[in-house]
């Protein structure tokens, strides 16, 4: 539909229609801050609700560690508490509609850019409509796969994934796909790790501590940011690490002008020098021996949970390529295309074996689809404190003497 630039009062006005139009409003959400000010909350919803005494419009507002809601009746009262609230610094307005989506942000010059965006029928949404079922609808199963991030979230704009209409570019489809597949592969990790007690509990003054090793021009680091803080409200600040100073000073701008909570440092993962150890480590298609130096940091961090997805495998191809096959294996190495390939499973595999000789429980899984990309390997691994036994020191020592390899990985671990 349509993306402008208004003066802020009439941006605000525009969201305040929307908001008090009870008969298409289906949720409304209020988060982030403006360039110079913070909001007394950490974000708030919206929707209309139908009580015994009568309808009423139900703000949720939330603060570091719950949730407060209050119905406010239709009329004076509910057009008062909207304007309380737009008075509030907020960064960003999301407004869904049954046949529209609204997004408001405020820009670093304090202007209203405003974005509205055409909704499918029956699309389904996580709020609630005026009839109390989920996302507006009025039941049967006219439902459209769930995103982790719709697709016009003003994110993907920014980072040139989506048009100014708010849909993805065709030749962006594969890397929106990436964001989502590993979305839900964060989502369900950080999730268990919680409930297991392997994550500790964030909160306002101290967030989840989210470290991007080999971050790059940051579309996973900014949708993991965007993801927990919005999606799942979690208390979260990123930090991406790459060693080149022109993706930090473009990730920089890219936070300012979508007012994420993020930093960027230019240099190598293993230099990289952090405030506080991070939480959560991700390694994201960080190429070769990069992966084992992400890996390296993660273990002298004692991180509690890090998703590596490796890239390119040179180090331990080029030593097999050199070297000679233990018998009768000698085949798998024989043919260039076999021992690539076989590399690629012979590095993951050991790399796995040292995370877990580290006290790891190690998953070795699907990233993204091979119909979408030969690299979709991912490494989950969460720290659990579990002492391995002999045995698997043993399998490891005698699987790298067999083949005659040094796993760069192990040699950063034993301090080599």
């Amino acid at each position: 539909m349509a993306s402008r630039t208004l003066p802020l009062a009439d941006g605000l006005d525009a969201v305040g229609v929307a908001l008090l139009d009870e008969a298409t409003l289906v949720r409304a959400v209020g988060s982030g801050r403006r360039r110079t000010e913070t909001p007394p909350w950490r974000r708030v919803e919206l929707r209309w609700v139908d009580l015994k005494a009568g309808r009423h419009l139900q703000v949720t507002r939330y603060d570091a560690t719950q949730a407060h809601t209050a119905n406010h009746l239709r009329g004076e009262a509910a057009a008062q508490a909207v304007a309380g609230l737009l008075a509030e610094p907020f960064g960003n307005w999301t407004v869904e509609a049954r046949e529209r989506q609204l997004t408001l942000r405020v820009t670093k010059k304090g202007e209203a850019a405003v974005h509205e965006a055409r909704r499918a029928a029956g699309e389904a949404t996580s709020g609630g409509g005026a009839d109390g079922r989920p996302g507006g609808q009025t039941g049967g199963h006219d439902r459209v796969k769930q995103r982790q991030l719709p697709e016009d979230d003003p994110l993907f704009r920014t980072l040139g994934l989506a048009d100014e209409r708010g849909r993805i570019k065709p030749s962006r489809m594969a890397k929106y796909r990436q964001v989502e597949d590993f979305l839900r592969i964060l989502d369900r990790s950080v999730a268990d790790a919680l409930e297991r007690g392997h994550l500790r509990r964030p909160s306002a003054e101290d967030p989840l501590r989210v470290v991007d090793l080999g971050c790059g021009n940051g579309y996973l680091t900014f949708a993991a940011q965007r993801f927990l803080a919005d999606r799942r409200e979690l208390p979260v600040r990123v930090i991406g690490v790459d060693v080149k100073e022109q993706s930090r000073d473009h990730n920089a701008a890219v936070a300012a002008e979508l007012g994420i909570d993020a930093s960027f440092v230019a240099g190598t993962i293993g230099d990289a020098v952090l405030p506080q150890p991070p939480d959560v480590v991700l390694a994201l298609h960080a190429c070769d021996t990069a992966t084992d130096d992400a890996l390296a940091r993660a273990v002298d961090w004692r991180a509690p949970l890090v998703l590596a997805a490796p890239c390119c495998h040179h180090d331990l191809a080029a030593q097999l390529r050199r070297g000679s096959a233990p018998a009768p294996y000698s085949s798998l190495v024989k043919d260039g295309i076999l021992r690539e390939r076989f590399a690629d499973t012979l590095t993951d595999t050991v790399r796995a074996m040292l995370m877990r000789r580290e006290g790891y429980r190690v998953d070795v899984m699907e990233f993204v689809d091979s119909q979408h990309t030969p690299r979709n390997t991912l490494l989950r691994a969460v720290r659990t404190g579990h002492v391995p036994d002999a045995s698997v020191v043993g399998e490891y020592d005698e699987l790298v003497a067999a083949w005659g390899v040094r796993p760069r990985l192990g040699e950063l671990l034993a301090g080599g």
